[in-house]
């Protein structure tokens, strides 16, 4: 898919952070855009936003993708109105770290149903017709650096995006004699809507140390326009793994080629953060 214009496109997320800017950057291409969010209104923001510049707007959905009914419907609608869509783009997603003595069952169930389940109600939904139309098309599912490293504190958040890749792994094959092509998107840090609404569990995140942390995690955070950019190109270039940072790429790289060092680095990771974490609990005892 070299051009978007007139392309349809399906964004999930598409009311704040990587999901509104990428439906920006297709609207300013003259992309067709259908869009959903569970915040509606500010998905209907972006929706006029995108119209002014330039996009087509096949539709506006507020809907919690969780929510497989609410997708199915968002899938007839437009299926029934426009037909198959060009390009599926899984964008939405929640986050939220701890470690596993302090996770609850609710954390754990809740990013499953949303960072997991979503996706596939959409994959489900939307990929059958896009077969079926016999045209081809593109698929971009969002994963995370937490998708492709054991970072700490990330065993539940990282259950969802592991997931989520090893979905994309498949249909990157399984799609290939439909002309259907598969980006897994791996960001790191990226500045967005998430960074504010993280929840560590466990963890003051007023405290001056958890504080410095986010600082320092917003320091080598890329802007969601960025991240937009590097989606779009690696679309244009059919990549597979697509990657939002140089630093994930390189991480990924040494993953592969340097197993041991990889490990070293993050029991120091998880030294270090566990020893903040100490330091807190300790403060807030005295």
């Amino acid at each position: 898919m070299k051009n978007f214009h007139q392309k349809k496109c399906f964004i999930t997320g598409a009311a704040s952070g990587i999901g509104r800017a990428v439906a920006l950057a297709l609207a300013k291409e003259g992309a067709q855009l259908a869009l959903t969010d569970i915040n509606a209104d500010a998905l209907q923001a972006v929706a006029e936003e995108a119209r002014a510049q330039g996009a087509t707007l096949l539709g506006t959905f507020p809907a919690d993708i969780s929510d497989y009914d609410a997708v199915t419907k968002m899938a007839e609608t437009l299926h029934q109105e426009h037909g198959a869509m060009d390009m599926v783009m899984n964008i939405a997603g929640i986050s939220t770290w701890g470690t596993i003595d302090h996770l609850a069952h609710h954390h754990w169930r809740s990013l499953v149903e949303i960072n997991l389940m979503g996706p596939i109600h959409v994959l489900e939904t939307f990929v059958p017709p896009m077969i079926a139309a016999k045209k081809g098309g593109y698929i971009v599912n969002v994963s995370s650096a937490a998708g492709l490293f054991g970072l700490p504190w990330h065993a539940a958040y990282s259950a969802t995006k592991f997931g989520l890749r090893g979905i994309s792994e498949v249909l990157r094959f399984d799609l290939r004699e439909h002309n259907i092509g598969v980006s897994l998107v791996c960001p790191g840090a990226v500045d967005t809507g998430l960074v504010q609404t993280l929840n560590v569990v466990g963890i003051d995140k007023e405290h001056p140390k958890a504080q410095a942390l986010a600082q320092r995690f917003q320091r080598h955070a890329v802007t969601p326009e960025h991240a937009a950019q590097r989606i779009l190109q690696g679309v244009r270039k059919n990549k597979y793994l697509v990657f939002t940072s140089r630093d994930i790429q390189f991480g990924h790289w040494f993953t592969r080629k340097w197993e041991w060092p990889y490990t070293v680095v993050m029991r120091l990771m998880s030294g270090m953060i566990n020893h903040t974490k100490k330091e807190i609990e300790q403060e807030n005892k005295a």
